[in-house]
């Protein structure tokens, strides 16, 4: 190559890397890659195809009589098919064809007939970044044997140089793609999303969000987070220290929108990283509805306990009567003894309701004094021994036989290990195992009961202590999802734990754990 030519191809080369700097959309990219190169040879027409990591076409630049040319992304997949663009690709070589006529490689067109353009010679590269294929860049000259071997490497080097930034055009058309495709799922989310800096400043928020607090957004806002609703710093941590130790936080309040208008909602708070920036993304939920139907739920349990408490009561009376009435050994027996059981039972459920209610209300336990657990759990067996009989079920005891008093409301713990041991036996199969352990140490007492059950799964083991709450599997008996909850408000009431031991196939052990010192609230 002369002194001449050498001074030409690097000018040539510098003004290109300059055009293709000032660039980043790909479209762009390859319109100018592909003019810029037919340029420097003259060229008839060429085409510049740009690959996903698929080697399947994104997008591409073909020019012919100076000018773009419309294409269909079908057209490119049959050149990458059938042309020589599609060889190069799977080879990853470059090909040069001095006489398109006299070349299979060549894939012909119609104007390539003699009595038409007729032969041709073309020079096709494929386009690397990092060695990874980007895309193949193919010019074609209308005359044969025209490119000699300096327009062959002045061609490799523009390629090299142009593979670098489809590569980076590609990688901003993915982010640009990305970072759209999240506008969309954050602007278009039914929950309000708001995100804010660590002082609490509102920075960004959706439409929801924007809704709620009556303000357009054309940047960060004037207003802060703390204006909406109260932070629950005990989950999220002072000044935000849980959320920077990458923890998310979730717990119920009230927002006040602009207009005045108060909603309880539920809040999912963790921290998220955007544009290299630590924030605090806020989701909200609302939960009008679900605190509507608590409040029917409260007013149906209300109605339950109070409407049925005194028929109750007179059946109970009447049932006394005839005990004393009946003769020893009666035939009918039985059958009276099935109702006082379920009369029993009915009355357990209308108490613990009443309970649930005063418990949540924050009141103290009513009837404490010193209770004898051997004798509280024994009475607790026999009151379900005809049901665990019926299911031929084995209930082994291992009971300590001096387990100490314990300063509690008897009529409430007696219903917390009925209420277990019911659990027990109805989740247990028929001939089915059941273990009641008792035990404690110097602070603590301990009761245990394990079924032979289906199991619980991890996820739902902390959720089946809240309110109407029931496990939907087919495996699991339905209920109204109230016996936990009660258990849990009871045992807590004496300044006791409950948790639940289980393993999906293995059975569930509920355990309950209670302190023997005398520390509890005594109602005047």
């Amino acid at each position: 190559m002369s002194l001449a030519n050498t001074q030409t191809s690097l000018e040539l080369i510098l003004r290109i890397s300059r055009e293709l700097a000032t660039t980043l959309e790909l479209e762009e990219a390859l319109s100018k890659v592909i003019q810029l190169s037919m340029e420097n040879v003259g060229a008839e027409r060429g085409s510049l195809i740009a690959v996903n990591n698929d080697l399947e076409p994104l997008v591409a630049a073909i020019f012919a009589d100076g000018h773009l040319v419309p294409y269909t992304i079908d057209q490119i997949r049959t050149i990458l098919s059938y042309g020589l663009a599609g060889q190069v690709i799977k080879t990853q070589e470059p090909v040069w064809i001095v006489d398109t006529s006299k070349d299979e490689r060549w894939l012909r067109r119609p104007d390539d007939a003699a009595n038409k353009t007729g032969a041709k010679s073309a020079i096709c590269i494929a386009l690397k970044a990092r060695d990874q294929l980007v895309g193949v860049l193919t010019i074609v000259h209308p005359k044969p044997d025209f490119f000699n071997q300096d327009q062959f490497e002045l061609l490799q080097t523009i390629s090299d140089l142009s593979g670098i930034t489809i590569h980076n055009a590609i990688l901003y058309a993915s982010l640009n793609e990305s970072n759209q495709r999240y506008q969309e799922l954050f602007d278009d989310s039914i929950d309000p999303i708001i995100i804010t800096d660590w002082d609490g400043n509102i920075l960004e928020a959706n439409r929801q969000a924007r809704n709620c607090v009556g303000t357009s957004f054309n940047g960060p806002l004037s207003i802060s987070m703390q204006d909406f609703h109260l932070v629950n710093w005990d989950e999220v941590g002072e000044n935000f220290i849980h959320l920077q130790n990458g923890e998310t936080a979730n717990y119920e309040s009230e927002f006040q929108c602009h207009d005045q208008k108060i909603f309880p909602v539920e809040i999912h708070v963790r921290k998220v990283i955007i544009n290299e920036k630590e924030l605090i993304q806020w989701t909200l939920r609302d939960i009008s509805e679900r605190k509507a139907l608590d409040v029917l739920r409260e007013d149906m349990m209300s109605m339950i306990y109070h409407d049925l408490r005194s028929p109750l009561a007179n059946i109970i009376s009447s049932l006394d009567i005839l005990d004393t009435l009946l003769p020893k050994n009666s035939s009918i027996t039985p059958v009276f003894q099935i109702a006082v059981r379920s009369t029993d039972r009915m009355q357990r459920l209308i108490n613990s309701l009443l309970d649930i209610k005063r418990l949540e209300a924050g009141q103290p336990i009513t009837n404490p004094k010193f209770v004898n657990m051997n004798v509280l759990i024994q009475e607790s067996v026999e009151a379900l021994e005809p049901i665990i009989s019926s299911k031929r079920q084995n209930l082994a005891l291992h009971v300590h036989p001096d387990l100490p008093q314990l300063y509690a409301d008897e009529g409430m713990l007696k219903r917390v290990v009925i209420n277990l041991l019911e659990n027990a036996i109805k989740f247990s199969p028929l001939d089915g195992n059941i273990l009641l352990s008792a035990n404690s140490d110097s602070e603590q007492l301990f009761i245990s009961i394990k079924d032979s059950g289906p199991g619980i799964p991890d996820e739902a083991q902390d959720r089946i202590f809240n309110k109407f709450t029931r496990l939907d599997a087919k495996s699991f008996p339905k209920g109204i999802g109230l016996g936990l909850a009660f258990c849990k408000l009871a045992v807590n009431a004496h300044n006791g734990k409950i948790w639940v031991d289980s393993t999906i196939g293995q059975g569930s052990q509920f355990n309950i754990s209670l302190p023997l010192k005398k520390e509890l609230t005594i109602e005047a």
